[in-house]
């Protein structure tokens, strides 16, 4: 179920470093707490399927770094790169070196915590786009019920997944990691921009 980025595959590129300010992204999470956070380049984010992943990041002096991702990194950023912020980057070398040569692969981190979900400003009962936030693994799937059962909704590269008719809106939530462990949902309420904790998390790999 994973996209391009696969458990247990080495990825090699370059790290390139950028001012990530308050952390936020194409990922639509918002500020950043930890501001340990990369940029995925456009090909590996794949209409933000990287979004949320952890990766360990490692450079060729033996130094390493784990990173989420919360951004895209467009063109010219190549297959394999990463746009580190200068907090991250300078976990493996001087930011003033600008880029260098790395590894990455991806990580199910020991990460405390539950995931949340976020409906997206606008949301109603006749469109909404939802957001899950703080799964340990990458997201492969994000469903709703509706009264003719489960139904996939479409991801944005923003990060939402939509319900263009309102179908599901307000209602269960079940969302699938890369590893094809689902996690059902209840008890979120349509309220548009209200970050809502859940009680569950996928487990670790």
């Amino acid at each position: 179920m994973a996209g391009r980025i696969r458990p247990k595959a080495t990825y090699r590129g370059v790290a390139t470093v950028y001012k990530a300010g308050t952390g936020d992204g194409a990922c639509s999470y918002g500020p950043s707490g930890d501001m340990m956070i990369a940029a995925m380049n456009t090909t590996d984010y794949e209409t933000s399927k990287a979004c949320g992943a952890y990766v360990l990041v490692r450079a060729a002096n033996g130094a390493s770094v784990t990173v989420r991702i919360t951004n895209e990194c467009p063109l010219p950023c190549a297959p394999g790169q990463l746009d580190l912020s200068e907090q991250a980057f300078a976990e493996l070398a001087p930011t003033s070196t600008g880029r260098i040569a790395i590894t990455w692969s991806l990580l199910s981190p020991d990460t405390p915590g539950t995931i949340s979900i976020r409906y997206k400003t606008g949301s109603s009962p006749y469109w909404c786009a939802v957001q899950a936030i703080g799964h340990r693994n990458p997201l492969a799937r994000l469903e709703v019920r509706t009264g003719n059962g489960w139904r996939q909704l479409t991801r944005t590269d923003y990060n939402y997944f939509l319900s263009p008719d309102g179908g599901g809106c307000g209602g269960a939530i079940r969302i699938t990691d890369i590893y094809g462990e689902r996690l059902t949902i209840n008890g979120i309420a349509l309220r548009p921009e209200a970050t809502q904790p859940t009680r569950v998390q996928f487990a670790r790999r």
